[in-house]
């Protein structure tokens, strides 16, 4: 029987082979945008991406990004090779016409984003955000958290006021009280609770999945299929590293993201290990989210997620 890591191995290769394109002229070097949590920046830490590409003469970069949606800009802008990201960014960069794949999924982490409050607030409750200054990075996983959230509580997403912030930002504007809640996923959520005590107000325990996606160029994933599926087999090797393994984790990664052990352990506790291949279940769940951002007008135009799958699945849904 074929253990699990052969079987996303196969279905991988699959699903990128069946494209059409070989793997010819691998580029000297691969572009990796990554953010300041998950399993990308312990695969830098880590440094077994470079040692499995070094043979084959293919470097890596690694290029950090305060968040999805500009990590995905960079992707679109052709900067980025591949990267990962929530569930928002990809749907808001494919209806600004990003030529993107999705590549595979870490199973859901509904704990690792939260709506979260001063320690002082009266706001006691998400329906008593009606009217309220809510800050959050536009088009990143929590902008569906809000969404759904609000939905819950009866509140319509109108009579919010979204503040539209990156991290840095909107964690400045949070202290000095500028708006009254902040919407924000790990390991800044942690660091807000440890160092500001904010309090959660809502998190996306049984609201939301908060999936977590691997991207690629369409154009380079078609061209170099078997560099994908080296960084695929890596993080694959990471996950069984890392599950139930907080501690050590969170070694590797407070130097990575600038926060001490056991805040970065707090995190780190939140995540969900276990590299997948996309599925048409997924696909299927991306799109429920796509359906609702532009009934919201958040993004200009419908989008069809299957425009975005390997070949092999756009067929399965056909």
């Amino acid at each position: 029987m074929l253990n699990r890591r052969h079987t996303l191995s196969l279905i991988l290769t699959a699903a990128l082979a069946s494209t059409g394109a070989q793997a010819q002229g691998n580029p000297s070097e691969l572009r990796i945008g990554f953010q300041k949590y998950g399993t990308l920046t312990l695969l830098k830490a880590k440094g077994d991406l470079e040692k499995r590409l070094a043979p084959l003469g293919i470097s890596v970069r690694w290029i950090e990004f305060p968040a999805g949606p500009q990590l995905l800009e960079g992707l679109n802008v052709g900067s980025v090779d591949f990267g990962t990201v929530g569930e928002a960014p990809p749907i808001f960069a494919q209806a600004a016409g990003a030529d993107l794949v999705y590549v595979a999924n870490q199973p859901p982490a509904p704990s690792s984003e939260a709506i979260v409050v001063p320690k002082d607030s009266v706001l006691k409750s998400v329906a008593e955000l009606k009217g309220k200054r809510i800050a959050l990075n536009k088009g990143s996983n929590v902008h569906y958290l809000l969404v759904k959230l609000l939905e819950k509580h009866g509140v319509k997403y109108s009579d919010v006021q979204t503040v539209y912030l990156a991290p840095a930002d909107a964690r400045a504007a949070f202290e000095r009280g500028a708006v009254d809640a902040w919407v924000i996923w790990d390991p800044f959520l942690a660091a807000a609770e440890r160092q500001l005590n904010a309090r959660v107000l809502a998190d996306g325990r049984g609201v939301v999945a908060n999936t977590q996606f691997y991207l690629a160029a369409r154009g380079y994933a078609e061209k170099n299929p078997q560099t994908i599926q080296a960084i695929v087999d890596e993080l694959a090797k990471l996950d069984r590293w890392a599950q139930g393994n907080d501690k050590a984790v969170a070694a590797v990664l407070a130097p990575q993201i600038g926060l001490d052990p056991s805040t970065t352990e707090l995190a780190a506790g939140r995540f969900a290990y276990g590299i997948q291949p996309i599925t048409t279940g997924v696909a299927a769940e991306q799109q429920k989210i796509a359906d609702a951002f532009y009934e919201l007008k958040l993004i200009p135009k419908p989008i069809r997620i299957v425009d975005a799958l390997p070949t092999s699945l756009k067929t399965a849904q056909k």
